[in-house]
């Protein structure tokens, strides 16, 4: 027997075993006179295995009820099992749901509003193309390399939920071959995009990286989910994922190349996911691309952290003075508070 809220599956054994038990026939003798095992009588009875139409006909000469009372007895406990199943899975589904920021996302458009626990695991299905909300986390269906600032059960589904809007964003972007080499070469340019207005760059950075192969798509922040970017394979392209947290033009940068590291790095294939040691190379990455090392010691060997210095500092290397300031509040040689006039706000939609 299985059983749901609503439903109630019983076996056809059941009423076997009824059978049995009012001709006083014990399960050996039963055995016998059906010509089978005695492992496959008991399984039969205790709905283990499918009463098939052999076992139907067989029934009907042993105990006299003809074969079609028992193929629609199967046939209605199978039915009653899979709606059991995809009841209880549905619950199961419902807890699932309640961790996702449905009310954000059909905010965004992304899901139908709802306030139904049921109604929201069957969009959420159909927004991740599966068919259970368990099957979600799987890194088979989207294996992930991001950079968060920090990790929580309410951010891992948020993250879900943000990827899968890049993925589904991703399809509509065409892109040449991979090409990691060509993207490598690139990478001065993608640099010296800094300097730019975003409504001039975007096109531009989008255009760049869709040769190499990469999608590059932005979308607004969803709460709770301490992301900056993402990135992983879809089909034949590599998606990367951009969001402005903060709106701060520093991290985006960073977050950016941080990105572009896992890429060349391959980190998407890694059936796991990303390691912390690979989050580390892809932060060095893109803070040795921004600032060469060697320049930036250069600037700090000369304590001199004026505004002026800074801006000379960026124009000398050919960088936002922003991500300068960015990277002298993270390395404690500047206050948090400080210089932030330098560090420009974007809008990207």
């Amino acid at each position: 027997m299985a059983r749901s809220r609503h439903t109630i599956a019983v076996a056809p054994g059941a009423t076997i075993r009824e059978q049995l038990e009012d001709r006083g026939m014990t399960q050996r003798e039963f055995a016998s006179r059906m010509g089978l095992s005695e492992k496959h009588v008991s399984r039969l009875i205790n709905g283990e295995v499918a009463l098939t139409p052999e076992v139907a006909l067989k029934l009907e000469y042993v105990l006299g009820v003809p074969a079609s009372y028992w193929n629609n007895l199967e046939a209605i406990y199978r039915e009653k099992l899979v709606r059991v199943q995809e009841e209880n899975q549905m619950e199961a589904d419902a807890q699932i749901a309640r961790a996702f920021p449905y009310l954000e996302m059909s905010k965004l458009g992304w899901v139908p509003p709802t306030r139904d626990a049921y109604e929201k695991a069957n969009h959420l299905r159909r927004y991740f193309c599966v068919a259970s909300l368990h099957f979600v986390s799987d890194p088979r269906v989207l294996s992930i390399a991001c950079r968060r600032l920090g990790t929580s059960e309410k951010s891992d589904y948020a993250l879900l939920a943000w990827a899968q809007q890049a993925k589904i964003q991703a399809v509509k972007h065409h892109t040449s071959p991979i090409n990691i080499k060509l993207l490598r070469e690139r990478i001065g340019d993608i640099r010296a995009m800094t300097t730019a207005n975003p409504q001039i760059f975007c096109g531009e950075l989008v255009d760049l990286l869709a040769d190499c192969g990469i999608a590059v798509i932005f979308l607004p922040h969803l709460s709770g989910s301490f992301l900056h970017g993402a990135t992983f394979y879809d089909g034949n392209k590599i998606v990367i994922g951009m969001t402005v947290r903060g709106k701060d033009a520093d991290r985006f940068w960073f977050s950016l190349f941080h990105e572009i590291g896992h890429v060349l790095n391959n980190d998407m294939a890694k059936a796991n996911g990303t390691t912390d040691e690979d989050e580390e190379a892809a932060d060095i990455f893109a803070r040795d691309t921004l600032i060469a090392p060697d320049d930036y010691e250069c600037f700090i060997a000369s304590k001199n952290k004026s505004q002026e210095s800074i801006v000379a500092f960026a124009k000398s290397i050919g960088i936002s003075p922003g991500i300068v300031v960015g990277r002298l509040q993270k390395d404690n040689y500047l206050h948090f508070n400080e210089m932030n006039s330098l560090k420009e706000k974007y809008t990207i939609s």
